[in-house]
């Protein structure tokens, strides 16, 4: 089945953790459903300007690459985000530009060498069902698309009457080196201890590979609460970025499909700018906050 557009893309083998994305569902969480959406949104938009398309288009997420479709019909196609090494055919190309898939052709990525997660768009943008207005997969909640497997078809929407415009992005990967993320205090950071504010802007975390899209698990030095504050709090609403730290002490950074509420207390909340760091970032990667100069 191919959508409005003519074309599709068919999935041979999907990878771990492969989801359809867009810019998500905001403004519902009124009603109990997250926004969700790509962790690293502009790695997404840069895919859909490549390709002149609405920079929300929906697109696939690929974590740690393994992704291999088959064009139907004939696609454009651009990569972005962790830089998988891309073959068209059996032939290398190159992420971050734009590239033609003839009808019948298989386009194949392997593991990326930094960074985590990768967008695969398609000119027209894929033409899923949505749901509550997003074509994005929440993993958390269920919603939306289901899970790219073996098998998926995606078609493609029409192609947007404007032409793209370059051929290539020529931008950095993200780094393989220590991520750092700025984040401003509150709302609960007085049910933690002076010692503990200070430990989060000073020492070193490292990602846990008990990660997903719901939240970035850290792994270091515990936050202690103060005296007193050993009860839980009633469940209050949570944001993108949200510090979340349980009785571990470990804290948690809530990503793209984090619950819109929550009953541990959040000591900080990462700027929404540098949340994609956190979502490019891979297990063993270290993790250091800064004050937010905002």
């Amino acid at each position: 089945m191919t959508g409005s557009g003519g074309s599709a893309l068919e999935v041979l083998a999907a990878g771990p953790g492969t989801t359809v994305q867009d810019l998500g569902r905001p403004g519902l969480a009124s009603l109990g459903v997250g926004r969700s959406g790509a962790a690293d949104t502009p790695s997404l938009r840069l895919a859909n300007r490549l390709l002149g398309n609405h920079e929300g288009a929906a697109a696939v997420e690929v974590t740690l690459g393994g992704l291999t479709v088959r064009a139907v019909g004939g696609a454009h196609v651009a990569l972005t985000g962790a830089p998988c090494p891309l073959a068209v055919d059996g032939r290398d190309a190159a992420a971050n530009a734009v590239h033609w898939l003839p009808d019948g052709a298989e386009l194949s990525l392997g593991m990326p060498p930094v960074g985590l997660r990768s967008y695969l768009a398609v000119r027209g943008g894929l033409d899923v069902p949505p749901v509550l207005g997003s074509r994005s997969r929440d993993t958390l909640a269920g919603l939306g698309p289901e899970p790219v497997t073996e098998g998926t078809v995606l078609p493609a929407g029409p192609a947007p009457q404007t032409d793209p415009v370059v051929d290539a992005a020529p931008i950095d990967p993200p780094t393989a080196d220590e991520v750092v993320l700025r984040a401003r205090l509150g709302p609960r950071d007085d049910w933690f201890t002076d010692e503990a504010v200070r430990t989060l802007f000073a020492q070193a975390y490292r990602l846990s590979s008990d990660s997903d899209r719901v939240g970035a698990r850290l792994e270091g030095p515990a936050l202690e609460r103060g005296a007193g504050e050993t009860s839980e709090l009633p469940s209050e609403g949570m944001v993108l970025g949200s510090l979340q730290v349980p009785p571990s002490g470990q804290p948690t950074i809530f990503l793209a499909d984090h619950p819109v509420t929550g009953g541990y207390p959040v000591i900080g909340v990462v700027d929404a700018l540098d949340v994609p760091l956190a979502a490019q970032a891979r297990p063993g990667q270290t993790v250091r906050f800064r004050r937010s100069a905002s």
